[in-house]
């Protein structure tokens, strides 16, 4: 089984699937530091060597630096993402959070540098991607790239002469608002897309298939309460059933899992350079089932049999705007 890779940046290679650590900052269980980074190794042995964490992903930073020091260092990519309060952005500042990544991390250079605002009324931004810029010209972040942020800030960006790699945003089957303006943008300039929300936190899987609403109570993990409001915004839970029982007949003939099919679906997509999905460290693992996802090629009908549900669906773009809004 070989494991897609893309190059996402000169000289940055990365999985197609990406290991996300967002699990290990605190809203899925309790994690084991020694079994999380045996957990780690087994992932990497498995080919699945790109990993997406945060600076405010509780210990996601440091687990890395252990991580990394168990193996060799040049065949793992770690992507973390730089999240400020909204304020003024000094270099000073700037400056002072990297280099505590860094340390964390136990680097020299951050591969990819995923830069995240909440407040697009304070334009501090484009202070804190100049200072940024700085840090990358001295060598201590390979590669910028962006965290939810929209088609029209990230064009002011471009404007502005910043080198943009790539996007982090929520894509999946139900949530397609990067087709709308941010994908045609992308392709003109260049920039890629890495997706999360792509399983809806695991609500994309034959456990949810054919039974009753949850209650906000069986819902046991920030993901499953996050992207339950969004498969409430899109149409309910009777058209999200009848999407999983479209996806369930497309995953038997394609001899895969239904998680499987939301994957490779938004993989195909244009600009999409890689998929992220949660890795729940020393608690559960998908290695095997995700590596499936390389096998499987949709064919027309299969998209056909999708989009014959997906439009029955409300406008998520008209609901709430473009990537990144319902975050602001």
């Amino acid at each position: 089984m070989s494991i897609e890779k893309i190059t996402l940046a000169k000289d940055l290679e990365v999985c197609r699937i990406l290991n996300g650590m967002w699990q290990v900052a605190g809203g899925h269980g309790q994690i084991e530091k020694d079994l999380a980074i045996a957990d780690m190794i087994e992932y990497h042995n498995s080919g699945f060597t790109t990993w997406d964490l945060a600076d405010i992903y509780g210990p996601a930073e440091s687990l890395v630096g252990e991580f990394r020091e168990k193996i060799d260092k040049a065949k793992s990519q770690a992507l973390t993402k730089f999240v400020p309060n909204p304020g003024p952005m000094s270099n000073s500042i700037v400056t002072h959070y990297i280099e505590q990544s860094l340390k964390k991390m136990n680097t020299d250079c951050i591969d990819l540098l995923q830069f995240h605002w909440w407040d697009y009324n304070d334009t501090s931004y484009l202070d804190a991607l100049h200072h940024l810029s700085k840090l990358q010209s001295e060598q201590k972040i390979k590669h910028l790239g962006l965290t939810n942020f929209d088609t029209e800030r990230i064009r002011i960006m471009i404007e502005n002469g910043f080198h943009i790699v790539s996007n982090q945003v929520q894509f999946s089957i139900l949530d397609q608002r990067p087709e709308k303006i941010m994908i045609p943008f992308f392709v003109k300039n260049g920039i890629k897309i890495l997706t999360y929300g792509t399983l809806l936190g695991g609500f994309f899987s034959e456990k949810y298939l054919g039974v009753d609403e949850p209650h906000r109570s069986e819902l046991t993990t920030s993901s499953l309460q996050k992207y339950k409001n969004m498969i409430d915004i899109w149409g309910g839970w009777q058209l999200f059933q009848e999407l999983l029982c479209t996806l369930d007949e497309i995953a038997k003939k394609h001899q895969c899992s239904i998680s499987n099919i939301a994957t490779r679906f938004v993989l195909d997509k244009p600009q999409v350079a890689g998929v992220i999905i949660g890795a729940r460290l020393g608690i559960t693992n998908h290695r095997n089932d995700n590596a499936k996802v390389f096998d499987v090629k949709l064919d027309n009908d299969d998209i056909s049999l999708i989009n014959l549900v997906t439009v029955k669906s409300n406008d998520l773009f008209e609901k709430i705007g473009d990537c990144g809004a319902e975050y602001r």
